[in-house]
């Protein structure tokens, strides 16, 4: 289950991909359509979120940054002779 970390209330328009960036804020990119690059990013919202290794960081449906422990699948299995 995802937890909130942070108030945002980001509005989204049509057209763009929102994502957490390196220094823990809110950013856009244009979408890339039909053989068409997207843009540059742009920061949306200052937040500062410190993240955490072993979570994965999203914005949620009320726009705020929302955080869920990540499941790693496959590793430490052996193989059976």
């Amino acid at each position: 289950m995802a937890e909130k970390v942070a108030k945002a209330g980001v509005k989204r328009q049509d057209g763009y991909l929102y994502f957490i960036d390196k220094a823990g804020d809110v950013s856009r990119v244009k979408m890339a359509r039909g053989g068409k690059k997207g843009g540059k990013a742009e920061k949306v919202v200052k937040v500062g979120v410190e993240k955490e290794e072993g979570y994965l960081y999203f914005i949620d449906k009320a726009g705020d940054v929302a955080r869920a422990k990540m499941v790693r699948r496959g590793k430490g299995k052996s193989k059976k002779k």
